[in-house]
């Protein structure tokens, strides 16, 4: 790590970092293994900064065609697989005057119940909607969204005007590229362990707890 220490806005990704899941493979894995294993290997690819995200974010959510009650228990599934310490970790955060956002390029409405068990408001959650029909039918997804996007996160995180200094945290190629954005970027290694990420990182860390002491440093 290079400069001062410690930061006052962190910028965490959800999907292998705020929880142990990626969701739309989890969600993939409802539809039989044939597309749970199709939709995986997207997402592998994608986060290794293979292919990138918006050449396979269409094709599997089109895969998948999450139903409402796909995305409710998604969101079950999300709680149910906090990282350890997360939840205190971020109490702590905020209780120290820290700004915490998410910024996922998952589905917004199945991460807002995480945000809301986390004490987070709706307005610091930015994620990708889903449009549906009248029925509540799978239609799309917001296109326009640039966290539908390989290199979209810098773009969001840009937008916000967050208090310096910033430290973003992820597993994935689309997390590391919000280096340009911030003033760091930590490798969360707690779930997964990518090597283009972890090489990429200014520092990693394998824990909440490790992170809570980087940010209040």
């Amino acid at each position: 790590m290079h400069g001062s220490a410690g930061f006052a806005s962190v910028v965490i990704d959800v999907d292998s970092t705020l929880c142990g899941i990626e969701g739309i493979d989890w969600l993939a894995e409802r539809c039989g293994p044939g597309v749970g294993r199709a939709v995986a290997a997207f997402t592998d690819q994608a986060m290794r900064g293979e292919i990138p995200l918006d050449k396979v974010y269409g094709a599997r959510l089109t895969l998948v065609r999450p139903t409402v009650a796909d995305v409710a228990a998604l969101a079950e599934a999300y709680v149910a697989s906090l990282a350890p310490g997360a939840a205190a970790a971020l109490h702590r955060l905020r209780r120290s005057g820290r700004r915490v956002v998410l910024v996922s390029g998952g589905l917004r409405d199945a991460i807002l119940p995480v945000a809301r068990h986390l004490g987070l408001p709706d307005g610091d959650v930015h994620a990708v909607d889903v449009r549906r029909g009248a029925d509540g039918a799978y239609l799309g997804y917001d296109e326009a969204s640039p966290l539908a996007q390989a290199t979209g996160k810098p773009e969001v995180v840009r937008s916000l005007a967050l208090p310096s200094r910033i430290l973003a945290v992820g597993d994935g190629a689309t997390d590391l590229a919000m280096r340009p954005a911030v003033d760091a970027f930590a490798a969360f290694t707690g779930f997964v362990s990518r090597p283009p990420v972890v090489t990429g990182a200014d520092v990693v860390v394998t824990s909440f707890d490790q992170l809570v002491e980087l940010v209040l440093a």
